[in-house]
């Protein structure tokens, strides 16, 4: 990236990255990315998490980025009155040209503090679909309260853009940055041994409800039925592994919980189908990943997968196990067909996610702010 600071505009000195935690997840991949990428074009920078740190904080501090917990507890209530004190005499003694808040948490409590410390620029970084966030009556208020407080809204998918309109972002105060990715994304990887004869199909997420897991059980069950069973390999961890561990039991499936993982680039090596079944979704990184690595994948037509997957990859409705278990044999019995929508994939990744151009778009609406 072009050192930003030797362009013609305001000087872009110091900017705050602030996100709930930074345990696995790809909001945190693409905020720790966007932080070094910063860092090394000479903007100071710091990240600053509500409650606490995570397998991203590490390679943070060794890049030169400072690492704050500023401590929020749940259900904390006056403690939390006096963090958010803390959290705003932390800014105002960083001084940040810029706050950027990612997730509907980080910007209800970021966007507010940051007014009051008198930051000049203030970003919300908005990366789900808004039912997920606002699944409580007075959340929408607070969600349209605080958006109206920020002087712009970024998401990574058109289709957040129009879920942000509707939540009630300006379109004029609205711009669309795709994630990145870095190079190594791209490179070839050894394939991660798994124990079976059977087609492996891999999911790399969070167990979470949204994420849809268990109809993908569903639909694993249904493709032994049509006597085409398969191995399936669950990378990720989260408040669903318990019941989804007797599910598979009880539907007598080969299923294999890895937990969670910062890489996955040998298991995605190794899969002959990567699957992502969400029932809502931002800009999937998993998807992301697998198309790097020239992977064939079958994901819900939800959020941003249809921009990341039309005419290269399967798309199925959310929610329908059948769906799954077709798309999956679909690719299972063409190998052409995955072969093609695999190399088409892997084309349109190398074009659209240069971690480079992602940051520098970062770089360039924050000193467009600031010049403001």
């Amino acid at each position: 990236m072009t050192a930003q600071n030797s362009r013609p505009g305001p000087r872009l000195r110091r900017v705050a990255l602030l996100i709930g935690h930074l345990e696995v997840g790809g909001t945190q991949k693409q905020l720790a990315l966007i932080a070094l990428e910063l860092r090394r074009a000479g903007v100071e920078v710091d990240v600053l998490t509500l409650s606490k740190g995570g397998p991203f904080e590490a390679p943070l501090r060794d890049g030169g980025v400072g690492v704050h917990h500023l401590g929020f507890a749940r259900g904390a209530g006056a403690g939390n009155a006096r963090t958010f004190a803390r959290m705003v005499g932390t800014l105002r003694r960083l001084r940040p040209d810029v706050l950027h808040a990612f997730l509907y948490h980080g910007y209800l409590i970021g966007v507010p503090a940051a007014r009051l410390a008198g930051v000049p620029v203030v970003v919300a970084g908005r990366r789900n679909e808004s039912r997920l966030d606002l699944r409580h009556p007075w959340s929408a208020v607070l969600d349209r309260a605080v958006t109206r407080m920020t002087d712009h809204v970024v998401v990574n998918a058109v289709a957040l853009a129009r879920d942000a309109v509707s939540a009630g972002a300006h379109p004029d105060r609205l711009s669309v940055i795709y994630n990145g990715l870095p190079g190594a994304a791209f490179d070839p990887a050894e394939p991660e041994p798994v124990g079976t004869s059977l087609p492996v199909l891999a999911c790399v997420a969070r167990l979470s409800e949204e994420k849809g897991h268990r109809f993908l059980l569903d639909a694993l069950a249904l493709l032994a039925r049509r006597g085409r069973p398969c191995t399936l390999v669950l990378a990720g961890d989260g408040p669903e592994r318990d019941r989804l561990e007797r599910q598979a039991a009880v539907l007598g499936i080969d299923v294999r919980f890895l937990g969670s993982r910062t890489d996955s680039a040998g298991l995605l090596a190794r899969a002959d189908v990567v699957l992502l079944p969400s029932l809502t979704e931002g800009l999937s990184n998993s998807v992301m990943e697998a198309m790097a690595a020239g992977r064939p994948v079958v994901a819900t037509s939800v959020g941003g997968n249809p921009e990341l997957l039309e005419g290269r990859g399967v798309l199925v409705p959310p929610s329908e196990p059948v769906a799954l278990a077709d798309g999956i044999g679909r690719l299972l019995d063409d190998p052409e067909l995955a072969g093609r929508l695999a190399s088409a994939g892997r084309a349109w990744a190398r074009k659209h996610f240069d971690t480079h151009v992602m940051v520098d778009e970062h770089v360039t609406l924050y000193r467009r702010l600031l010049e403001k």
